[in-house]
C-alpha cells in the first residue's frame, strides 16, 4: 500500500450528509474522510446509498443538509461541471463513454479542464497505463468490449489529473478475469500515488484493495474501519461475502 500523507487534514471531508430523491430520504447523515494516498472504499446492499453518496460529492445531486470540503475548501451546491477544476473526477456507473467517439475523442472530453498543452503528455501518460487503450484509439467506443469501455471510462477520469477519483461499481458487469484486470489497474493507480474513493458491489475484491472502507446501511453508516479487519469481520463477511 502506498504512503498516507497529510493524515491530519483529509483530502476529503463529509459531515452529516443528508440527501432526499423527492420524498424519499436516500442519506441519512453520512460522514466519511478520505486522505491523501489512500484508497477508501463504500460497500453495501443495492440501495444502500453508496452511488448517491458519490454523485452527490460530484455535484450531480444537491444534499438537503451536510457539508463537504475537498482539499480543505468547501465545494457545497459546486455543479459537477466546476467540481472537475476543483480536482475531483467521477468514473461513473455503467461507464457512461461517448459511444459514437473514438477512444482517443473520448479521452480529450476527460480533459476539458486542462490547458490545451498539456493534454498531450496526459494521453501519452494514460496510454502507457492502458496500453490495450493505445491500440484502439482511433476505434469507436461504442464498439469496444464491456472490459475495455470500463478502461476507457477509467482513462478519461484521469485526464484531468485529479486530486481525487471516484469509481463507481467499475466491476458491474463484467467476466470475473477483467474484474481480476480492472482491480490490477485500480491497484498500480494506487501504487502510484491516486486518491481513490470506491463504491464497489463486489465487497471482498474492493476491501481486499482498499486501506479503509464504510459499511452503508439504508442510508447510514453501519460500520467503519481498516479494510483488512473488516474483511475478517464475521457480521461482513455474513452479510456481503457470502460466509
Amino acid at each position: 500500500m502506498s504512503e498516507i500523507k497529510n493524515q491530519d487534514l483529509p483530502l476529503l471531508k463529509v459531515k452529516d450528509l443528508h440527501v432526499y430523491y423527492g420524498a424519499i430520504h436516500a442519506v441519512k447523515g453520512i460522514s466519511l474522510e478520505v486522505h491523501e494516498g489512500e484508497i477508501v472504499t463504500l460497500i453495501g446492499a443495492n440501495g444502500a446509498g453508496k452511488s448517491t453518496t458519490l454523485n452527490t460529492i460530484a455535484g450531480l445531486l444537491k444534499p438537503r443538509q451536510g457539508s463537504i470540503v475537498l482539499g480543505g475548501v468547501p465545494v457545497d451546491g459546486t455543479g459537477a461541471s466546476k467540481m472537475v477544476f476543483k480536482g475531483l473526477s467521477l468514473c461513473p456507473e455503467g461507464r457512461r463513454i461517448f459511444q459514437h467517439m473514438t477512444v482517443r475523442e473520448n479521452l480529450e472530453m476527460g480533459a476539458y479542464s486542462r490547458p490545451n498543452e498539456e493534454i498531450e503528455s496526459s494521453l501519452e501518460d494514460v496510454f502507457r497505463r492502458f496500453p490495450r487503450l493505445k491500440e484502439r484509439e482511433k476505434q469507436i467506443g461504442g464498439t469496444l468490449s464491456g472490459g475495455e469501455q470500463q478502461m476507457l471510462a477509467m482513462a478519461r477520469a484521469l485526464m484531468s489529473k485529479p486530486k481525487l477519483m471516484m469509481l463507481d461499481e467499475p466491476s458491474m458487469g463484467l467476466a470475473p478475469i477483467l474484474v481480476d484486470q480492472i482491480f490490477d489497474i485500480i491497484q498500480e493507480l494506487h501504487e502510484s500515488g491516486v486518491t481513490i474513493l470506491l463504491v464497489e458491489q463486489n465487497a471482498q475484491m474492493a476491501l481486499s484493495v482498499a486501506d479503509r472502507a464504510y459499511v452503508l446501511e439504508t442510508g447510514r453508516i453501519a460500520m467503519s474501519g481498516d479494510a483488512s479487519e473488516l474483511l475478517q469481520n464475521d457480521d461482513v463477511q455474513k452479510a456481503y461475502l457470502g460466509n
